[in-house]
């Protein structure tokens, strides 16, 4: 979702988030919702709501900070229905303020609808002109697809509405009709969660740049990000929404749509779900994400080899890769670092010297195990740099004799406009450096990175995913303004 929209504006703001939605009848459903963004907080830190549908009215509730600060037993018990949807938000730059907390609803039709939406759109400028939206006044690109649904519902016909936008009812309802005519106009990325009083929709863009899964719970169905947040509410996993499809659940069970051309439908799932942002324990095109990471890192050992007495990973993402490498190489592998799990990210830090300090307030060395030692260190991958130098400097003071950096992935060169949250590509560490200029602004002894070719193989897909942010090659066009700010 991209924040506080302006021409001069977009692209800056992005964001990583969750979505969730179920409908079970006789079940509470804003506990389900509760398990399920929970199981998603790794999506989405800064901001957690939900709307749940008695048959009624829609009832939404959202608020700054995590899932269990937002709602609790309390509140859970306030929301009856049959049918909800759910999302975590986590946005570094841009407003961050309850305005742009989801889901965003509307108030149009029988009872309005909600939305939730994980993504980042790259035409939002334009999409704003063509509804009348001048710049400043629509707060998200998710509130804007909100407000472009809403434009679309039958309204009652009177002259001062001859130039409103009509779409002609048809037995699906208003809620499909409109969706059918909106979102063919959406470029980028989106995983929707929609919702009336009656009806439950998935969407998923063309090239299914985010995950969403379908999963059945007794005679009810669930839609989420990742399959955890299927596996803890029991919910049996179906599949995988297809990109370029938008499944309809309700009283009838499960009615799949096409609402985009078969030329536009091309498979793109971002790898960095399987490198870094994706839980371990999901399930993504079949395949378990910690056993993918793992793999990365015996492809790492093998290409990178080096003598070393511990392989360690950085917690906690790099700890897969790390287990990886230490098998392949034959390294015995051990825990060289302790991470705080009650703090944010380092980027969200908002100067230089504050992620320095973010950095040892995130983690902490155990010197017993790593002094004396030749350490082979393994991330996922290496953004800023902030972390790596300051966690590099960390590991020298405790006694490490050397520091061998090993990332499993490629050079991160290139910034994210699908959905997940990097800098500009000049503060990219990656973008215009060769790999031993890295290395000596690192202070490690020896650095490697996995190649473009071994992560394919250690994912297992040749083709089909979206790696712009390590080749440049971005599957939608960016605009003009985006390509500027980033290269600026």
């Amino acid at each position: 979702m991209q924040d506080d929209f302006s021409q001069d504006m977009v692209g800056r703001p992005e964001e990583a988030c969750g979505v969730f939605g179920v409908r079970a009848d006789g079940l509470s459903v804003a506990y389900l919702t509760f398990d399920g963004l929970y199981a998603l907080q790794h999506r989405g830190q800064e901001a957690a709501g939900m709307a749940v549908s008695d048959g009624v009215s829609v009832t939404v509730v959202k608020n700054m900070g995590l899932v269990s600060n937002v709602f609790d037993d309390r509140t859970l018990r306030s929301l009856p229905g049959y049918m909800a949807i759910g999302h975590t938000r986590y946005s570094t730059t841009g407003a961050s303020n309850w305005r742009n907390a989801q889901p965003a609803f509307r108030s149009v039709g029988e009872a309005g609808f909600a939305l939730g939406h994980n993504g980042n759109l790259t035409n939002t400028a334009e999409l704003a002109a063509e509804i009348g939206m001048l710049p400043g006044m629509v707060s998200s690109d998710s509130d804007l697809i909100a407000e472009m649904i809403s434009l679309r519902y039958p309204k009652p016909f009177n002259l001062a509405q001859q130039n409103l936008i009509h779409v002609a009812p048809t037995a699906h309802g208003p809620l499909i009709d409109s969706l059918m005519d909106v979102l063919p106009k959406l470029e980028g990325a989106f995983s929707l969660v929609v919702m009336d009083t009656h009806q439950l929709v998935g969407v998923r863009d063309p090239h299914g740049f985010r995950p969403l899964c379908l999963g059945r719970l007794g005679d009810g169905y669930v839609l989420a990000s990742e399959t955890p947040a299927l596996d803890v509410i029991q919910a049996e996993f179906v599949r995988e929404i297809e990109p370029g499809e938008m499944v309809l659940i309700d009283g009838t069970g499960v009615r799949s749509f096409r609402p985009f051309p078969a030329d536009q439908v091309d498979p793109k799932l971002c790898v960095f779900e399987f490198v870094y942002f994706a839980r371990p324990d999901s399930k993504l095109l079949g395949k378990e994400v910690h056993g993918t990471r793992r793999s990365m890192g015996m492809h790492l050992a093998k290409s990178a080899p080096v003598e070393a007495d511990m392989v360690m990973g950085v917690p906690d993402s790099g700890v897969p890769a790390a287990e990886g490498y230490a098998k392949a190489s034959g390294i015995p592998y051990g825990q060289g670092l302790v991470k705080n799990r009650y703090i944010g990210r380092t980027f969200i830090a908002p100067d230089q010297a504050s992620r320095v300090n973010a950095v040892r307030r995130k983690l902490n060395v155990l010197a017993d195990n790593v002094s004396g030692k030749r350490l082979v260190v393994v991330d996922d991958s290496i953004v800023r740099g902030t972390t790596t130098r300051g966690m590099v400097r960390m590991l020298r003071d405790a006694g490490a004799l050397e520091i061998h950096m090993r990332v499993s992935s490629p050079p991160y060169k290139w910034p994210c406009f699908y959905g997940i949250d990097t800098p500009s590509r000049p503060e990219l560490l990656a973008a215009y450096r060769t790999v031993e200029e890295i290395r000596e602004y690192l202070e490690v002894d020896s650095l490697a990175y996995l190649s473009i070719e071994d992560l394919r193989e250690a994912v297992g897909i040749e083709d089909g995913l979206c790696d712009a942010c390590l080749t440049g090659n971005y599957p939608v066009p960016v605009q003009v303004s985006l390509t500027v700010e980033s290269a600026s």
